[in-house]
């Protein structure tokens, strides 16, 4: 039987294929390296072009200089701690002969079982030695390298906690317990805690491994008479010990500190029992525990155990009698029974802390007997408030502005739209306001140019007044039409590139040779005859994409061969992505927690994003935690219209910065809004020169500024409880309030915050607010829904002059009515409203022709010396096409309701034929105009007014759309031409000089 010739011809075949192996895994692993590398560039590419490249820098810096100082630590120590094992352990031995195994012959009737076992215990650690004995230079390699891997990589997601620590400053105030610095436990607590913990770690994963190795080289041997260990073991564990103890006494003598942030108790911080029982103790066992580790380091030299265990057992029986006994017999015996009179001044920092945490010292408390009379003239001297009420709900009116204002498809408008201010004719007007954006869904399916060449920006900002509608109810616009020009401004530069609503990247600009390939805007015709204007972006918004690596990088990330290989890409090409404001804020500054609620300004002729940012601390001394998505989630969250704010706990918050993000070029810009705020202090330390002081802000900027919607949910929140001041009452919990819920939801969610001006009683003028109210808190034994509290935040910021802020800004208003108050309460005033026999008739008939009536936002308002509340009321027809218009006004003032197609009217009404208030001219409908059928307009397309050309164009796109979905083109071709014609008569409306041509279909 011959088998050389075979064996040798299959050593090559098998060094080939581990050649092909070994090959590919080289390959694999480089082309893996390779498009991890295009990431980072990628990322490089990103943050120089927008001017923050030394945040990546800084940051990669910070989490790469953790990771090997943390890993180098751990491998250090793993290694040094299993190579003193393998050291001082036995040398590995051949198994020694098998005993006999006992029979009835040799044993008599007493076999010796154990004697079996413990033989096939000594061969199996035999076999075993040997395989680690042959593996040993390999295993102090690997299990220190992948300890220190994990270990390293924890830290490194700890960068910040490090970070801060190195840049923290002082918040010259000190804690009351200890008289340190806020700035200790703020910066300086978390950093020592994260210390120990990771030492602590090391030496646990030492000891392990350690200890492994003696096991298996001898060092720990369990015989019949029991465990015998050798005296090299013995001095690893005392080394190890000592060092744990001395560790873990460090950490008990933190923990003292640590005492002032529990939250195990009824209140936040150091108690009765704390102060008096457990940082006492704490102090004394972490001296005991420190003397222990000394003995353990005096056994290193003398091997004499014997103390330091005893030393030990004492340590655990003091540990469990004085750290646990004692406190709990503070608290039973002493506590307890008058727990009031000794918890009274813990309570009481706890208030006064957690009040200070979210801004909230300062408040000014207004005691407001409401009256529930509604006598004539009662708003006389009211009018500051009554003429800016806000009839346009911007919940409601999207769909509206997507009617009458849209003009295309591929162009949307958020469902909830944004609330701001202008100056017209000298004038401050509250305004309902949106940007015209692209919506990335109408290009779904579409070629990869349409996705990522030619649809790649909105345009235009629309707005319209708050406090007034049309005639028949549609928003009075002051900016709108197609090109989206108006009272507001005529000249800024209305390309929205960077939004909230933006496809996840796009391909822009060239030269000035370069033939237009983005669509822009409707408009009559060009010279190429197509209905839609192109262009070309002429900014510095994203990296340059002409050159082949960056297209090839780009093309990996974005897993896109388009990229490569399209000749849309020119040399000047840019690639625009990560185009949220909400999210180019979050990477230029990743220490911020970002507001859920952007909102766009036209400002020096320039479309800007608003982005307020937070700093925030769970560190905060005696200060009450709370849950940020909880806080700021309401009904208007719970639809989806607006973002909650991320799902973690904090006891710490101020609106630190305020960024603008440019919807043209996607440039951040960061102003330090509180530059007093102590963590924004340390930030700045980490990324110096990242963040402008607010005293570079101009004036029209400024003006813009409005208070921060999330920070006034949580800030609200806490005052549910903390509104009460005194510790007594805070103690007995009989004042406890709760947000309102939303009475025009379904769902159960707290009323969302409105901005209106407002003229707060005893003010003497009207402020932009953010207003909220609240009621007693509701139980099974109590619905009482009834006014307790009105919270107002002034948002005005602006003084006329550049950089500086008005000194009225951010302050906190809040008038408590008594407690016997019979004021009804949003939801109470929401069942007066629907009860009402006469509205409940005037809603039915207005129901009629399958037309779904709206409720838009309840708004209180403290005037009259009472509370009014004001609904403006909309209906919608059925069908495709159908937007939500005005027809009536609700108001009510205790349990009375006026309900009329006017503010105006309907306030008269409710104040016996006059309520004393002047209001605005077009606060309402005119009944004889709402069901009026707009005209049709001329034969040769012609219209008589921009609204009427407007709602033509808006029924051709649906024709349109409809057409095309049922494939009939010839449908299709006669609904495009109405809507060529109605855009050029809008185009004329609008002041527009329009070229005739020749009618020709357009692109929807």
């Amino acid at each position: 039987m011959s088998t050389g010739p075979t064996s040798q011809k299959s050593r090559p075949a098998q060094r080939s294929n581990s050649t092909l192996v070994i090959t590919a895994t080289i390959i694999a692993v480089l082309i893996a390296l390779f498009v991890a590398g295009t990431q980072i560039y990628t990322d490089v590419l990103w943050y120089n072009q927008l001017g923050y490249l030394g945040v990546f820098i800084t940051e990669n810096v910070y989490k790469i200089a953790v990771f090997g100082v943390a890993a180098l630590i751990a491998g250090v120590c793993l290694w040094a701690s299993m190579f003193y094992a393998f050291s001082h352990g036995e040398p590995p031995k051949m198994p020694r002969p098998q005993r006999p195994r006992p029979t009835a012959e040799n044993s008599g009737n007493n076999p010796d079982p154990f004697a079996e076992i413990q033989d096939l215990w000594e061969q199996s650690m035999g076999r075993y030695r040997d395989s680690v004995e042959r593996l040993r230079k390999l295993i102090l390699i690997v299990v220190p390298l992948v300890g220190a891997i994990i270990v390293g990589s924890g830290m490194s997601a700890q960068w910040d906690t490090i970070a801060l620590f190195f840049n923290g400053v002082g918040f010259s105030q000190e804690d009351p317990e200890f008289g340190k610095d806020l700035g200790f436990f703020v910066f300086s607590l978390p950093f020592w805690k994260l210390l120990i913990d990771f030492l602590s770690t090391i030496v646990i994963f030492s000891a392990i491994a350690g200890g492994a190795v003696h096991y298996f080289y001898g060092g720990i041997k369990v015989l019949d008479k029991g465990i015998e260990t050798t005296k090299a073991f013995r001095l690893h564990a005392a080394v190890i010990a000592c060092l744990y103890l001395l560790l873990r006494g460090a950490k008990i003598w933190l923990e003292r500190y640590i005492s002032t942030q529990t939250t195990s108790g009824k209140w936040v911080g150091a108690m009765f029992t704390d102060v008096n029982a457990i940082i006492p103790v704490k102090g004394i066992l972490a001296i005991a525990t420190l003397l222990v580790a000394v003995l353990f380091a005096i056994t290193v030299v003398t091997q004499r155990w014997r103390i330091p265990l005893v030393g030990t057992a004492v340590l655990v029986i003091a540990s469990l009698l004085a750290g646990n006994l004692y406190p709990t017999i503070i608290q039973r015996f002493q506590v307890r029974p008058n727990e009031q009179a000794s918890e009274t001044p813990y309570i009481q920092r706890n208030i006064d802390a957690t009040r200070a945490a979210y801004g909230l010292d300062n408040i000014k408390v207004e005691s407001y007997d409401a009256t529930t009379a509604t006598n004539a003239g009662a708003l006389t001297g009211e009018s500051a408030t009554v003429s800016n009420i806000r009839l346009l709900d911007p919940n409601v009116v999207s769909s509206a502005f997507a009617q009458l204002q849209q003009f295309r498809p591929y162009y949307r408008f958020e469902p909830t739209l944004s609330v701001d201010r202008y100056t017209i004719d000298g004038k401050v007007q509250d305004t309902v306001l949106a940007a015209r954006e692209l919506n990335p869904r109408q290009t779904e399916g579409s070629s990869w140019i349409n996705r990522h060449v030619v649809y790649t920006h909105g345009y235009g900002v629309i707005a319209a007044y708050g406090n007034q509608v049309e005639a028949d109810g549609k928003p009075k616009f002051m900016q709108g039409g197609i090109q989206a020009q108006g009272e507001i401004s005529d000249t800024y530069e209305p390309r929205i590139y960077f939004g909230m609503s933006s496809p996840e990247y796009s391909i822009v600009g060239g030269s000035q040779n370069d033939e237009p390939l983005e669509l822009d805007r409707p408009q009559s015709s060009d010279d190429s005859g197509n209905a839609d204007a192109k262009y070309t972006f002429s900014g510095n918004g994203g990296p340059n994409i002409g050159n082949f690596f960056n297209r090839l990088s780009y093309a990996i990330k974005h897993q896109s061969s388009d990229i490569l290989l399209s000749d849309a890409i020119r040399p000047e090409s840019q690639i625009l992505y990560d185009r949220k404001p909400t999210e180019r804020v979050k990477k230029v500054a990743p220490y911020l927690t970002v507001d859920g609620n952007p909102y766009p300004v036209i400002v020096n002729n320039q479309v800007l994003w608003v982005i307020d940012a937070y700093t925030t601390s769970d560190q905060y001394p005696y200060s009450q935690a709370e849950e940020l998505q909880r806080a700021t989630t309401d009904s208007e969250t719970e639809s989806g219209a607006t973002a909650a704010l991320p799902q973690k706990k904090v006891n710490y918050i101020r609106n630190s910065v305020k960024a603008t993000v440019n919807a043209y070029d996607g440039s951040v810009t960061l102003y330090a809004w509180d530059d007093q705020d102590p963590v924004l202090k340390a930030w700045q330390g980490v990324f110096p020169q990242t963040v402008k002081p607010y005293s570079e802000m101009s004036a029209d900027l400024m003006a813009h500024m409005r208070y921060p919607q999330d920070l006034f949910k949580v800030q609200r929140e806490i005052l549910n409880k903390y509104h009460v001041t005194n510790a007594g009452s805070f103690y007995a919990e009989d004042d406890v309030w709760s947000i309102p819920n939303d009475p025009t939801v379904k769902a159960a969610r707290p009323l969302p915050p409105y901005y209106l001006s407002l003229q707060m009683p005893g003010e003497k003028d009207a402020s932009f607010s953010l207003t909220s109210s609240f009621i007693p808190q509701q139980s099974d034994s109590n619905t009482r829904n009834v006014m307790y509290g009105f919270l107002a935040a002034n948002g005005d910021a602006g003084t006329g002059k550049d950089g500086v802020k008005s000194e009225e800004y951010g302050k906190l208003t809040l008038l408590e009515l008594p407690r016997s108050s019979v004021v009804p309460g949003p939801g109470q005033a929401q069942n007066v409203f629907n009860s009402d026999t006469e509205v409940s008739t005037e809603l039915n008939l207005l129901r009629q022709g399958a037309s779904s009536v709206i409720n838009g936002n309840l708004l209180t308002l403290p005037v009259g010396d009472g509370i009014l509340y004001v609904q403006p009321v909309y209906v919608e027809s059925s069908g495709d096409a159908a937007y939500p218009t005005l027809r009536r006004v609700l108001v009510g003032f205790g349990e009375k309701v006026g309900f009329a197609p006017t503010l105006d009217e309907a306030l008269n009404e409710l104040f016996d034929g006059s309520s004393g208030a002047q209001t605005a001219a077009d606060a309402g409908v005119d009944p004889s105009k709402v069901d009026s059928d707009t005209a049709e307009g001329s034969s040769s397309g012609e219209s008589k007014t921009l609204a009427d050309a407007l709602q033509r164009a808006n029924q051709a796109l649906k024709d349109s759309d409809a057409a095309r979905q049922k494939g009939d083109w010839s449908a299709y071709g006669e609904a495009q031409k109405k809507l060529d014609q109605a855009i050029k008569d809008a185009l004329k409306a609008d002041g527009v000089e329009v070229e005739q041509s020749a009618d020709k279909p357009t692109d929807s």
